[in-house]
């Protein structure tokens, strides 16, 4: 099997020779292209299309918010995950916006392989002391409604949402409303479809961002 595509970009080039040597110690990914800035990141993206795009955020010329969104408006299924030291809550919450896969801070470095393998996967991935301020942030910053039952939601889909909402696991939410993890899986899989979203990860921040304030 080819090993996947990461495309490393950031402005100190000590990061980058240590992303660099941690990622390649992992056989089933190679680094195909480094950029310093936010437009080398475009540029090289559009050139080598990785598998994954690693990302700091402050950078000259173009910063990593803006390099996301040009790639993302030109594909949307972009994989890009943020790895900066910034937990700036307008950073997180841009972030959350544009529809990256993840972002981490440097010092969680050492999940950084176990990070790639979950993007790649599909799923979203944050620092604990990202995921710890999501709720705050997004209910601080957004209030409104949304007609869930317009949207076909059921009831029981509803309640997923909230629980998933609360940080809770499938398994976790099957034990609280008493039913298979299989039937939590069907639950969120057809919430997702009927709210157009790819993962669990924007589905709570939807539902966040939604809650009456």
């Amino acid at each position: 099997m080819e090993p996947k595509k990461i495309l490393l970009v950031d402005d100190d080039e000590l990061i980058t020779m240590s992303l660099e040597m941690i990622i390649t110690a992992a056989p089933e990914f190679v680094v195909a292209g480094k950029g310093q800035s936010g437009r080398q990141a475009v540029s090289l993206y559009k050139e080598i299309r990785p598998d994954v795009l690693l990302m700091d955020i402050r950078m000259e010329d173009m910063n990593g918010l803006e390099a996301a969104e040009e790639i993302l408006a030109e594909d949307p299924n972009a994989c890009i995950l943020f790895l900066t030291t910034f937990s700036d809550d307008e950073y997180i919450i841009k972030a959350l916006e544009l529809g990256v896969r993840g972002y981490l801070l440097k010092q969680d470095y050492k999940s950084l392989i176990a990070s790639l393998h979950a993007v790649m996967n599909g799923q979203s991935v944050f620092g604990g002391e990202v995921t710890g301020k999501l709720p705050n942030l997004m209910e601080n910053r957004y209030s409104g409604s949304y007609d869930y039952q317009g949207a076909g939601i059921t009831e029981k889909e509803y309640q997923v949402i909230q629980l998933v909402a609360d940080g809770l696991s499938n398994k976790e939410i099957a034990e609280k409303i008493f039913l298979s993890e299989g039937t939590v899986r069907n639950y969120l899989s057809s919430a997702l479809e009927k709210l157009d979203l790819r993962d669990r990860t924007q589905l709570a921040i939807f539902y966040l961002k939604h809650c009456q304030v």
